[in-house]
């Protein structure tokens, strides 16, 4: 019971925090709720066109691949959580209908299958980036999803990508406050200027 009311109180508490950060997170990307340094507007536009095009394709069900050949991928926010899609996965078709918004991460790349073979492969590899992420999200404490999540992209990609991401998005990839994500993160930075 007491893990019920706990939940609930949590889910409460994101819901207020998205609510408070809502003039910057409503938009398509998901940029607005950063800490870091703003992005150059030209280049915020460019990266929500592309995610309004993205988004579109996806609710048109066009079926597409994340580019295998990039480090590359894309966060799909859901209603209620994101996912990630990574280099290989498929993305669309009738999967991702309820997509809400999305956010490119690296230099996105998007591929049309071009045989079954290739759409097959691509929902396998989908399958697997699911998997990944539904492991993190079954520890029970937040702050280690928190840093599991946050060592997965570190493994895969460059600093400078990762901290373009919300915290808001690694959030909701693994179920955690997105307050969670940004004490993993101060945590982070803070050792690695200890080590440095």
């Amino acid at each position: 019971m007491d893990s019920e009311n706990k939940q609930r109180c949590q889910t409460a508490l994101y819901e207020e925090e998205v609510l408070a950060r809502s003039t910057g997170f409503a938009n398509s990307q998901g940029y607005g709720g950063m800490n870091q340094e703003s992005l150059n507007p030209r280049k915020d536009q460019i990266q929500d066109s592309q995610a309004s095009r993205i988004l579109a394709q996806l609710h048109d069900k066009q079926l597409l691949i994340v580019n295998s050949r990039r480090r590359n991928g894309l966060i799909l926010y859901k209603r209620h959580h994101a996912e990630f899609a990574g280099p290989g996965a498929a993305v669309g078709g009738v999967f991702d209908l309820d997509c809400q918004r999305v956010l490119p991460v690296g230099n996105l790349s998007l591929i049309t299958p071009e045989s079954p073979d290739e759409r097959q492969r691509a929902y396998l590899i989908r399958r697997q980036w699911i998997n990944l992420t539904k492991k993190i999200t079954e520890k029970s404490v937040p702050l280690e999803r928190a840093q599991m999540i946050l060592n997965q992209f570190d493994n895969y990609f460059d600093s400078e990508t990762i901290a373009q991401l919300p915290d808001e998005a690694f959030a909701l990839l693994v179920g955690v406050l997105p307050h969670t994500i940004g004490k993993v993160r101060n945590t982070a930075d803070r050792v690695d200027v200890i080590e440095t």
